[in-house]
């Protein structure tokens, strides 16, 4: 029984790998096919101001993209644990755990994206892209 879960642990996270190589660079748009769409603002004559725009365009990407839609499967996850805990301590206390260590997570998310935002806008960005 060891070798067949081992087996199938082995080959769906070889599917797992195989999909994330074949659809990140996709979903990502790092190129597009005008200047202004995917995470890569120009084609060529690239200068600090682009520079500034993709490291904009990755801390959302992240936030809004990746952080976000995460935290959401947690607490769905977290809720999910405690109302079928049916009582038992131990699963409630796991549910409470996960609830926290999302929040906080979410809090270092955000702060960082508003430290990183500061600093781009101390070296001259534009601040049209203020998150609240």
């Amino acid at each position: 029984m060891k070798k067949i879960t081992k087996f199938l642990i082995h080959n769906y996270t070889f599917v797992i790998v195989f999909i994330l190589l074949i659809v990140v660079p996709v979903v990502s748009s790092a190129a597009g096919a005008n200047s202004s769409s995917g995470l890569v603002p120009c084609t060529n004559n690239c200068g600090f101001k682009d520079l500034m725009t993709l490291v904009n365009n990755v801390i959302n990407f992240i936030l809004y993209g990746m952080v976000i839609p995460i935290a959401a499967i947690m607490f769905a996850y977290a809720g999910f644990e405690l109302v079928t805990s049916g009582g038992s301590t131990e699963k409630r206390g796991l549910a409470k755990k996960v609830f926290t260590n999302v929040v906080i997570g979410l809090i270092i998310a955000v702060a960082s994206t508003i430290i990183v935002k500061l600093i781009l806008s101390t070296l001259g960005f534009d601040a049209s892209w203020i998150l609240f």
